[in-house]
């Protein structure tokens, strides 16, 4: 973790919810929020992944969130609660980035406990302006459709989610896949592919 990061605590269902907070040089032209892969299998928000997104929209301008999710050192609750709930936690969230564009990304089993999209809309909680999804764990846990403009990164030799199980998920939605060769589920050797990618179909976009 950088010497400049900041701790922030969100007040979670459960308990309080420990946050990392990178803040950008000059003015944010908005909010990321990202989230990390299972607490169960070793996830916290110091995956090597994670931590190299909160890198890239710290530098691309965003005030970069990365949200602990419970069963590790501060965030209280159990898991199985912060899933149940996340309904309610979101906007929780949204309301302490204070932020008016707003991009989601998540590692692994992390969109699992994205919001229910589709309610939170329809209540006017929130309306994010991108979900970014890595790795998605499409073969370990329900999966609910996503936004038609997801970005979707995919490793080709992604041992723990097979890339034809991804396929398969994103089919019926006609969503498009961006494929990294070579890359493992981790992106072993391959960050700048992913740095990349995020930069070019995320952070350049006009402001």
């Amino acid at each position: 973790m950088r010497a400049s990061t900041e701790r922030r605590f969100v007040e979670g269902p459960a308990g309080k919810i420990e946050c990392a907070v990178d803040k950008p040089e000059g003015e944010p032209r908005g909010a990321a929020l990202i989230a990390h892969p299972h607490p169960l299998y070793g996830g916290t928000l110091d995956n090597k992944v994670v931590q190299d997104a909160r890198a890239r929209f710290r530098r691309a301008r965003y005030e970069s969130w990365a949200a602990q999710l419970p069963r590790h050192r501060e965030s209280e609750g159990t898991l199985r609660t912060k899933a149940a709930a996340r309904s309610r936690i979101w906007p929780r969230f949204f309301r302490a980035l204070k932020a008016s564009r707003i991009v989601l990304a998540g590692f692994s089993f992390a969109p699992r406990c994205r919001p229910d999209w589709p309610k939170a809309e329809k209540r006017n909680q929130f309306k994010p302006e991108r979900l970014v999804l890595v790795g998605v764990a499409v073969v370990h846990f329900e999966t609910p459709a996503v936004p038609a403009d997801t970005l979707v990164i995919h490793g080709e030799r992604d041992e723990t989610v097979p890339l034809a199980a991804v396929l398969d998920w994103a089919r019926p939605q006609e969503l498009p896949i961006v494929l990294v060769p070579g890359a493992d589920h981790f992106f072993n050797h391959k960050l700048h592919s992913l740095r990349s990618i995020v930069e070019v179909r995320v952070c350049q976009d006009p402001e």
